[in-house]
């Protein structure tokens, strides 16, 4: 098991969120592979969309539904600086996974976090579990206990 997963197991066992991590057999980067790999809609995927804070130099998480895009105006409004395309890097040392397997929890360090309300709508959810072939189910209010996510408008 990678580390990166471990730490999404460490995290959800740490929350009291019982979830097994589920590997698919393909890839799961975009939301209509996990979609399919899970066997459930679009929007029952929540994408982790890591941007750039222009004014403090950190990421900040969108956890959007897979069939929405995030609004780059409504979500810099949100919080209140200029946001940019988070590099390899810089998701990488603040959140400890790579890009196409970014979960929602389990980061090295605290992360700013908003979620799309559109995945309210689903009783479960599938989110990344660290690398891009994991994904773990998990109720939208457990996600956002354990994100600490702010609910916010930021999808166009």
């Amino acid at each position: 098991m990678s580390k990166s997963m471990k730490r999404v197991r460490a995290a959800l066992e740490a929350a009291g969120v019982a979830s097994e991590i589920v590997e698919m057999a393909a890839e799961t980067r975009t939301a209509q592979q996990a979609a399919e790999a899970a066997g459930c809609e679009i929007d029952q995927i929540a994408k982790s969309i890591v941007f750039r804070d222009e004014a403090s130099g950190r990421a900040v998480l969108f956890l959007t539904a897979g069939g929405n895009r995030v609004d780059d105006a409504k979500a810099s409004a949100l919080v209140g600086a200029p946001l940019g395309k988070a590099d390899a890097a810089l998701i990488r040392a603040q959140t400890g996974f790579a890009i196409g397997g970014v979960s929602p929890v389990g980061h090295l360090t605290a992360i700013r976090a908003f979620l799309d309300p559109r995945l309210s709508d689903f009783p479960v959810i599938w989110a990344a579990a660290g690398t891009p072939r994991h994904i773990f189910s998990i109720s939208p209010q457990d996600l956002l206990r354990l994100t600490q996510a702010q609910v916010a408008d930021f999808t166009g």
